[in-house]
């Protein structure tokens, strides 16, 4: 403001893109590869299918590993034992699990959870998975910034403000 610039920093576009998206993105960085945009959600929800059915644990610690941060598993009794279809949406999604639901999900997982989330997920019978909204959109920007980087020939940089949140 001191220098007399304007800044809009709107990211739902990278959210959803296919290529450079928070959502897809982040399902590379865990491994996983059979992954899609989920119809009719705009490409903001997004599902992977995972080869081999895991235990709801073994999928949140596996979470943990990749952004080395402690997850929080919200495991639902009513849900599978194992888990093989996730549905994921980072930032601040936690109300989209009712969309995970209905789109067949074992386990969604977002970065944010509210007091309600705990509820839902037990009751839709969904395992749900709070990763950090910092930490599940990292990974859209780094793949945008190294593909203008290599169209323009210029140097990117992602310098992580480590935000807990």
């Amino acid at each position: 403001m001191a220098a007399d610039l304007n800044l809009i920093g709107y990211h739902l576009p990278l959210d959803c893109h296919p290529e450079f998206g928070n959502n897809v993105r982040l399902l590379h960085h865990f491994g996983w590869t059979h992954c899609e945009p989920v119809a009719g959600t705009e490409g903001l929800l997004w599902r992977a299918t995972l080869n081999t059915a895991q235990s709801p644990e073994a999928v949140a610690q596996h979470v943990s590993d990749r952004l080395d941060r402690q997850s929080l598993l919200i495991e639902s009794a009513k849900g599978p034992k194992s888990v093989q279809h996730i549905i994921v949406c980072t930032g601040g999604a936690q109300d989209s699990i009712h969309q995970a639901a209905a789109h067949g999900a074992d386990l969604y997982l977002s970065g944010e959870i509210s007091e309600r989330t705990t509820h839902e997920a037990r009751e839709l019978g969904v395992h749900y998975i709070a990763a950090g909204h910092h930490a599940t959109e990292r990974y859209g920007v780094q793949a945008l910034g190294s593909k203008i980087a290599q169209a323009f020939e210029l140097e990117s940089q992602f310098f992580d403000d480590g935000n807990p949140a």
